[in-house]
């Protein structure tokens, strides 16, 4: 039977972070760097308000769209924290980002059309681009400090062209986008019939200065994707965000109802107490960060590591050239020779070749130990 199987599922293969994180979960003593997810547990008065919910047998259905109450908070928040309006009626609370972004791309793509993306990029918008029929192009950042720009992307696009992802802060890279390169971008674009994804997950994890979105200045051209798994450490908890204007978030719904119905009601009363009692919670968690950043890259950098240094996210990506080999076996032999796991730079495109991720979303022990096994490894093999 697995003939019936539509060629374009079997086509696509299972995210290349996930692919070597299982590979290697098992091996002993094993320090691993590999998964983004905070090691911080969700705020207690978050969790509070999902036992709560759960007390009060608030275990039911919700409007599709998501409680009002929650689209409501969730427009305040990114009013307050990047200028950006929006209404009750521009605002669906989905599964996580990952359902925002699967529902943005099934409802604005088609046959033959193209998606432009930075390479190296986060691998969850290729497949769910293929599955639409659509075509990924990806443009190289390598030489441009991993940053999509105007003069970057203008070759690129044509009248095939149907979206711009604009995954910043970045997985990998751990890279922002300035104002002054938004406005480039936004010059480029304004009314052009181009949509623009910007997935913002990682919106609340900047260093220096804050966060802005392209949306304050093309508003009915982005679709802007958000959540609370980074910025709240609920990665369980599957609560995402995705804002447009309402002549498209009323197409964006059908999909999302004919998908889900509705986010989990517990998890939406969460949300809640996270977006208003507990909107700065991401202010310490960001401040640890920054401090594991700086050790963590002062580290590379002193092993010889040519690295860009991360103003986002929580992540680093060295360049392995000098090592002369590719990013998969560089980091299966990190595994095997110093019991160390992070993620080969391939599962971030061909771009990502030459290089690998680090996640430092790990305790300062934890990193310690593991920059220690990597630079005896270093040490031993780097020609």
């Amino acid at each position: 039977m697995e003939h019936l199987i539509h060629p374009r599922i079997k086509n696509i293969e299972i995210s290349g972070i996930r692919k070597f994180f299982n590979m290697v979960a098992d091996r002993p003593n094993l320090i691993s760097l590999t998964i983004g997810q905070p090691d911080f547990p969700t705020p207690e008065h978050v969790k509070e308000a999902g036992k709560q919910a759960i007390s009060d047998n608030f275990t039911v259905y919700t409007h599709n769209a998501g409680l009002l109450e929650v689209r409501q908070a969730a427009c305040r928040f990114v009013n307050e924290k990047y200028g950006l309006h929006y209404n009750e009626n521009e605002v669906i609370v989905t599964i996580g980002a990952s359902q925002a972004i699967d529902i943005a791309f099934r409802t604005i793509l088609e046959e033959g059309v193209e998606v432009i993306l930075p390479g190296p990029v986060y691998p969850g918008y290729e497949p769910i681009i293929r599955m639409c029929g659509a075509k990924p192009v990806y443009v190289d950042t390598r030489h441009n400090q991993f940053r999509l720009s105007a003069d970057l992307i203008k070759p690129y696009i044509n009248e095939r062209t149907r979206c711009i992802v604009l995954p910043y802060p970045s997985n990998p890279t751990g890279v922002t986008l300035a104002q002054q390169d938004l406005l480039e971008l936004a010059e480029l674009l304004k009314d052009r019939p181009i949509w623009i994804l910007s997935d913002e997950i990682y919106s609340e994890l900047v260093y220096s200065g804050k966060h802005a979105s392209i949306a304050k200045w093309l508003r009915n051209q982005t679709i802007v994707i958000n959540g609370l798994s980074k910025s709240h450490s609920m990665t369980g908890w599957r609560v995402g965000f995705v804002f447009a204007p309402e002549f498209l978030t009323k197409h964006l719904i059908k999909v999302h109802q004919y998908s889900v119905s509705c986010a989990s009601s517990i998890s939406q009363k969460a949300a809640l107490a996270a977006l208003t009692a507990g909107k700065e919670d991401a202010n310490d968690m960001r401040k640890l960060y920054e401090q594991r950043m700086e050790y963590a890259y002062s580290r590379l950098v002193d092993m010889g590591f040519q690295v860009e240094k991360p103003t986002g996210a929580f992540y680093l990506f060295p360049s392995i050239e000098p090592f002369h080999t590719s990013s998969f076996e560089f980091a299966l032999d990190l595994v095997d020779k110093a019991g160390v796991a992070v993620v080969p730079g391939s599962a971030f495109s061909a771009y990502g070749e030459g290089y690998v991720r680090l996640s430092y979303a790990y305790s300062l022990e934890t990193l310690a130990e593991g920059l220690n096994r990597i630079e005896q490894y270093v040490q031993k093999h780097k020609r």
